[in-house]
């Protein structure tokens, strides 16, 4: 049955189309009787929503492209995560700041055109008669949509799918707001089926990233509550403070011990792209900020996360003879970004460990725990924000089972400075400023650098949520590209990259669109605007 599940979610995806106005329309082909059949009207839209966050499709054009375009060339490599070897559009693309049209707007469209119309039909099915499948739904819905915001800023939400095609579009102040609502009304629903005798919830045989449990999804739920508040902590920090509380206090909890995670199983037909990208493409390399971080700190998940340089590299001189080896065998190396290089030299540095059968991670226990802890620093709960701050280091090591967290705990190590390995002229000193080992005596701002740096370790390699928490408070503080070619310099290389512009496809399909969207964001649609969230102040 989870064939014919796929079989007609390649259908759906072939016919969709990518302007709102056509979204309401199901031109599938796809009977009424074959969506009952053996509840294939709540699986197929399930299943296209839960691997829509992690966007991993063949709608007609081939598969994993669409997910580098959508992260991994964009929130991967902003994030300090990871870059590609090669030298892309001549060296000069995202990296840099020249903005490629072409990739940025596909997370917008691909989420518009595919995976939206599957969340309408299915909130309009199951509002009534499937009350936890609707909730689960609106988990999912700002899951996904959360995400789309914090790319660009301003989203259709509220008025997706209406009857009147109007699609105005949300602030992205309101549409936080609505976000938190909406959490809070599936918890509402979800609460009323817990430990009911007997029941299975509807959603069960279709769960790709939890375990089919009422109670799991509240905890996801509760968690994405307790990110979201964070996120606009400067942004309006009483209602903050209040969301994050209410959410905290809620009886059925929050992830806490390392096995909860959201992660999109691959144990069927579902795959990683990151995975393929990575793993057959070769595409997926170290970020030189990742380098000096982990290194400087002798952190044991480094292993974890990335493999060693597989050997030294011979360059040639001028009449083609091995002249000069440089030593990298052994050791985890990575790219800096915004260098335009021209080479592909850079395959010979550290890899990502994903593969195909690696779970996409979404949210982890270890990120609330760094929640929580920032929380607590900022006065919003009594827990002790060291106590919080270590125990999301447990977390993290413990969900990737690697050895002594103890010694880490205690590490004054500090980053260290970047070499290229190539190119001398990359070279940068290391701007990270703190160490592993909890400091009590230390500012307000300087235990916030600590919490988010070791978040952006915990979080990995989920690109999108840390160059999200990166843009908001400055941490970990990143290399800056050597040269930045953004649109009339709109970008500051020490502020670095802010959003990703609307595509191109909105202004010129419907520019009454496109300019309700601009007028929503309060400045140029350029990548140097920054986000309602993003304040640029810590306190």
């Amino acid at each position: 049955m989870r064939g014919l599940i796929y079989m007609i979610m390649g259908l759906m995806f072939v016919s969709c189309t990518g302007r709102f106005k056509d979204l309401n329309t199901d031109n599938t082909g796809i009977t009424d009787e074959d969506m009952q059949v053996d509840l294939n009207h709540l699986g197929i839209p399930l299943n296209v929503i839960q691997q829509g966050i992690y966007f991993n499709y063949d709608y007609g054009k081939g598969k994993n492209w669409p997910y580098q375009l959508m992260q991994n060339l964009s929130a991967d490599m902003f994030s300090g995560y990871m870059h590609d070897y090669k030298p892309l559009n001549g060296g000069s693309h995202n990296s840099d700041y020249n903005l490629q049209d072409g990739w940025n707007g596909t997370l917008w469209e691909n989420t518009y055109a595919y995976i939206m119309p599957q969340i309408k039909r299915l909130e309009d099915s199951t509002r009534l008669k499937y009350p936890a499948v609707y909730a689960v739904t609106e988990i999912l819905k700002v899951e996904v949509m959360h995400r789309v915001s914090d790319y660009y800023g301003p989203v259709i939400y509220t008025s997706f799918g209406n009857k009147k095609m109007i699609y105005l579009p949300d602030s992205q102040q309101d549409v936080y707001y609505r976000f938190l609502d909406d959490l809070k009304t599936a918890v509402g629903i979800l609460e009323n089926h817990v430990n009911l005798a007997g029941y299975t919830p509807e959603f069960s045989r279709f769960d790709l990233l939890l375990d089919g449990k009422v109670e799991s999804w509240i905890r996801f739920a509760n968690s994405l509550r307790l990110r979201l508040a964070i996120r606009m902590a400067m942004a309006n920090p009483d209602r903050a403070r209040q969301e994050f509380v209410d959410a905290f206090a809620d009886p059925h909890g929050f992830f806490e011990e390392p096995t909860q995670q959201v992660a999109v199983t691959t144990d069927n037909e579902y795959t990683n792209p990151l995975g393929e990208i990575n793993r057959v493409w070769g595409e997926v390399y170290m970020n030189a900020s990742m380098e000096s971080i982990l290194n400087g700190f002798d952190d044991p998940r480094r292993e974890a996360f990335f493999e060693p340089c597989p050997d030294d590299v011979l360059l040639q001189d001028r009449d083609g003879r091995d002249s000069v080896r440089i030593p990298l065998k052994g050791q985890y190396r990575g790219i800096r970004q915004g260098t335009m290089f021209a080479h592909t030299l850079y395959s010979a540095l550290s890899k990502i460990y994903v593969n195909v059968r690696t779970k996409p991670i979404l949210m982890t226990a270890a990120e609330v725990w760094f929640l929580r802890a920032e929380a607590a620093l900022r006065g919003w709960t009594t827990e002790d924000p060291g106590i919080c701050y270590e125990q999301g280091i447990r977390c993290s090591f413990s969900q990737w089972q690697v050895p002594g967290v103890e010694t880490y705990l205690q590490s004054d190590c500090r980053a260290t400075d970047f070499e290229d390995a190539f190119t001398p002229g990359n070279n940068i000193k290391a701007r990270c400023l703190v160490t592993p080992r909890w400091d009590d005596a230390a500012s307000d701002e300087m235990k916030l650098e600590r919490i988010i740096t070791q978040k952006w370790l915990a979080v990995f390699p989920e690109g999108c949520e840390a160059w999200a928490e990166q843009r908001r408070t400055g941490y970990p503080r990143l290399f800056p590209v050597r040269y930045n070619n953004s649109r009339n310099g709109c970008v500051d290389m020490e502020k670095m990259i802010r959003r990703l512009n609307y595509p191109s496809s909105i202004l010129d399909n419907d520019n009454g669109q496109y300019e309700m969207l601009v007028d929503a964001l309060g400045g140029p649609d350029h990548a140097g605007t920054p986000l309602w969230w993003d304040t640029g102040r810590n306190f």
